[in-house]
């Protein structure tokens, strides 16, 4: 059978004496698009920090390639090729564009930066217009493709997006989605995606899994877990799918 990418291992995350994740398992195969699905405060953002290293699992494990990286060093799990576009953007403000992209290959072979600067900015043609602005003066769907292209300049073979959709207009959120669809069918980017417009997501992925209270509850596939009653009253009803 063939080892996934990213195993996550009953992982368990507390802050201080308070625990967040509860002995959480998922796993991401290369290729895959996965999208994680639930709650505000149910711990997903959690689960991506920790499987960036900060915070720390204090039990589980997490394995990336085969290899475990449960109490490695932040900088040394980004040079393992995972990147990470956090939650709420968090850009370099005071930076320009090309700076933020700069800043984002730091971790890559510096002979590959224009290849790849070109292929962002072909993704995203609209930081090629603003490639001289500071990050802050740009718009929140602006700053969102300025989070990602950045990730992007990593290289990564496994790409965390955490809340990519969040605070953005529908059209501006749609055009995110479909950026993260071409990419992984053009590259077979990996991505494993914390996204609170669920129609969407798993519209997105090839795999779900939701999380209640710092548990996983469910899996499938993303089209299974659409049609699952309790999915649709609990994250679709309300017009979210609009979106």
């Amino acid at each position: 059978m063939t080892q996934p990418l990213l195993a996550v291992r009953g992982v368990k995350t507390y802050y201080g004496n308070i625990i967040a994740l509860h002995g959480v398992d998922i796993e991401v195969n290369e290729g895959e698009i996965v999208t994680l699905i639930g709650a505000n405060g149910a711990g997903k953002s959690t689960l991506m920090m920790t499987i960036f290293g900060n915070p720390r699992a204090r039990e589980g494990q997490i394995v990336f390639e085969g290899r475990d990286i449960t109490q490695m060093p932040t900088h040394e799990i980004a040079r393992m090729k995972i990147a990470q576009a956090p939650e709420g953007r968090r850009i370099f403000s005071r930076m320009t564009v090309m700076e933020n992209l700069q800043m984002g290959a730091a971790v890559a072979d510096p002979a590959h930066f224009e290849e790849d600067l070109a292929r962002v900015l072909e993704l995203f043609p609209r930081l090629n217009e603003r490639i001289s602005q500071r990050g802050g003066t740009l718009s929140g769907g602006e700053q969102q493709m300025l989070s990602i292209a950045r990730a992007l300049m990593a290289r990564p073979r496994l790409l965390l997006l955490d809340e990519p959709s969040l605070g953005l207009a529908p059209l501006i959120a749609r055009q995110i989605f479909d950026i993260i669809a071409e990419l992984n069918k053009r590259t077979k980017l990996t991505v494993l995606l914390v996204e609170q417009n669920a129609f969407h997501a798993l519209k997105l992925a090839h795999r779900g899994y939701v999380m209640v209270n710092g548990q996983i509850t469910l899996s499938g596939s993303g089209k299974e877990l659409l049609q699952r009653p309790e999915i649709r009253a609990a994250y679709l009803e309300g017009g979210r799918q609009d979106a």
